[in-house]
């Protein structure tokens, strides 16, 4: 695995599975998963608790380990690979933005992007104040997270996530911890991202925030349950719940 960011930024998915523990005790979390997402599509995953969404998620982005079938992402096979080459596959390839900021609060927004490209050895550090500037805290960048707003965390948490330029951005319910207005204003910013064709992977509960997306995988039981197409997806501002 190279730390070049490829063209492709889409994921192949065949015969996914995914069984935790063994015996009578076995939970079968994936049954045999079938998915392509092309590059720049934006996709959510719907389903209820226990239907493998997060599963799915994490084995994509490189979190955990398929028991069988083939994963390849950003064309990358990360199908049966060892944990530290997962690692490397996720520093290269892979941006997270989670429900819960987890911002360093000793750091200032600034340093909170910089740590994570001195981690991943990723990224320009001269870049940072354009990155902050992009999710809209050019005027907030040397704040700490104590001085910030929940809706002002969570851009931090974006630009984060596109220090490194990842190839896939994931979502784990980004409008979770927020109330409406700040909630469509982070909506509207994943937006314009994949406007800017970033492939984007949310994962949510809520169903209001399936009305952005290209498409909408909704599982049940370990499966796909439907596949919806968005012809003409919502706008970020339009979205109540």
């Amino acid at each position: 695995m190279t730390a070049e960011t490829t063209t492709d930024r889409g994921v192949r998915v065949a015969g996914l599975t995914k069984v935790f523990g063994e015996g009578d005790s076995a939970v079968h979390a994936l049954k045999g998963i079938d998915l392509e997402i092309s590059s720049g599509e934006m996709i959510v995953v719907l389903g209820p608790s226990g239907s493998g969404k997060t599963t799915l998620c994490n084995i994509i982005g490189g979190i955990e380990t398929s028991t069988d079938g083939k994963v390849e992402v950003a064309g990358v096979d990360i199908s049966d690979v060892a944990p530290a080459r997962l690692s490397d596959f996720r520093r290269d390839h892979v941006g997270f933005i989670f429900q819960f900021f987890n911002l360093i609060p000793t750091l200032t927004a600034r340093e909170n992007v910089e740590v994570i490209i001195e981690m991943t050895g990723r990224g320009d550090k001269t870049q940072v104040p354009k990155v902050l500037e992009a999710v809209g805290l050019g005027d907030r960048m040397d704040s700490f997270p104590s001085q910030l707003s929940g809706g002002q965390q969570q851009r931090v948490a974006v630009a984060r996530a596109l220090a490194t330029d990842p190839d896939i951005l994931f979502a784990d319910e980004p409008t979770g911890a927020l109330d409406l207005p700040t909630g469509q204003q982070i909506l509207g910013l994943l937006q314009d991202l994949h406007r800017q064709g970033r492939t984007i992977i949310a994962v949510t509960h809520n169903a209001s925030v399936a009305q952005i997306a290209d498409r909408v995988i909704t599982l049940v039981d370990g499966r796909i349950d439907s596949i919806q197409v968005n012809d003409s997806p919502a706008d970020a501002a339009d979205v109540t719940w």
